[in-house]
């Protein structure tokens, strides 16, 4: 309203200069005082309607400077509830993921990991006539052959141990076994199971 009643009076303020300088323009052609006191009466009431457009701009000094503090002190509000509902949120997750839950599920997590080790365990275990095995002597057994094998090299002349391969005496690899000469038909059928077993 203040701004609208200041726009009116800067309106009948101009109204008025414009007043005085058509009665200014009549006297000049008239050559009369009369005009110039009417065009004073203008000025004067022009003077007037500044005086109080000055007054309405003072009034709205502070009704702005309000303005200000209740749009900060709106955004105060809108962020206190901004942070009230995050808070809110973050306690409703919290309850949602308790720390006693939250143990509960790491320990089920351990214990099914726990499971799936004893499983895998369990399957890697050898069944059968496998099982019967000793793993230790089976490790002698590699032990004595690796041996025995060396002393053969070792024992053979020279010139045969020029000859055989050097993959053979380097990695101390059994030599292939010789071939069963093929003669009775039990031989063959022995070649032939051999064979099949990849032996």
């Amino acid at each position: 309203m203040l701004e609208k009643r200041e726009k009116v009076l800067i309106k009948k303020a101009s109204q008025e200069v414009e007043e005085a300088k058509e009665l200014s323009r009549a006297n000049i052609k008239r050559g009369c005082a009369v005009g110039n006191a009417a065009a004073i009466q203008c000025l004067k009431r022009k003077r007037l309607y500044e005086q109080r457009i000055e007054q309405l701009r003072y009034f709205q000094l502070p009704i702005r400077d309000q303005i200000i503090m209740l749009e900060g002190a709106k955004a105060t509000t809108e962020t206190v509830d901004a942070l009230r509902t995050g808070a809110a949120a973050m306690k409703a997750m919290q309850k949602a993921t308790n720390i006693d839950d939250l143990d509960k599920t790491m320990d089920e997590i351990n214990e099914q990991t726990e499971n799936m080790k004893q499983i895998q365990e369990a399957l890697s275990t050898p069944i059968g006539a496998a099982a019967d095995f000793d793993e230790d002597e089976l490790e002698a057994e590699v032990e004595e052959l690796e041996g025995a094998e060396l002393e053969e090299q070792l024992l053979l002349p020279a010139a045969t141990v020029s000859d055989a391969p050097v993959q053979d005496i380097a990695g101390l690899l059994p030599a292939p076994p010789p071939a069963v000469p093929r003669g009775s038909d039990k031989e063959d059928e022995f070649a032939d199971l051999q064979a099949e077993m990849a032996i």
